[in-house]
């Protein structure tokens, strides 16, 4: 996927793998190997308009699917690997017992947490 991206004055083009810039040219004079992923934060196929509620478990990891092809949502199942998708699942674990709501449209910027971005008009509508 190509991405092109404004930060201030400076202007990016890189072609964007998991988790990582590789092949980046970098116009401005800050250095190639600079981390820029954050500031491109690629997010999956939507699945759902609305998120999904969970009770989590203290201490227990969770994998959160990103790239909205899982058959087990909220949660990864692998299936990125399967399509052969740059996605890489959220990991993450809970410090208490506690119900939360997890994003299902995948467009999120608190992931794996619903930030209310589903009731978007152009992800509503991307789901019928």
């Amino acid at each position: 996927m190509a991405v092109q991206l404004r930060i201030g004055v400076f202007q990016r083009s890189c072609q964007v793998f998991i988790q990582q810039v590789r092949n980046c040219v970098v116009f401005g004079g800050i250095p190639a190997d600079k981390d820029i992923a954050k500031f491109i934060p690629e997010k999956g196929k939507i699945y759902d308009k609305k998120p999904f509620k969970i009770a989590l478990k203290q201490g227990k990891t969770y994998s959160w699917c990103i790239c909205g092809r899982s058959h087990s949502q909220p949660l990864c199942d692998g299936m990125h690997k399967v399509m052969k998708t740059s996605f890489q699942p959220v990991r993450f674990t809970v410090e208490e017992d506690k119900e939360v709501w997890l994003c299902n449209c995948k467009q999120t910027n608190k992931r794996p947490y619903c930030d209310g971005t589903h009731k978007q008009p152009e992800i509503q509508a991307a789901i019928r």
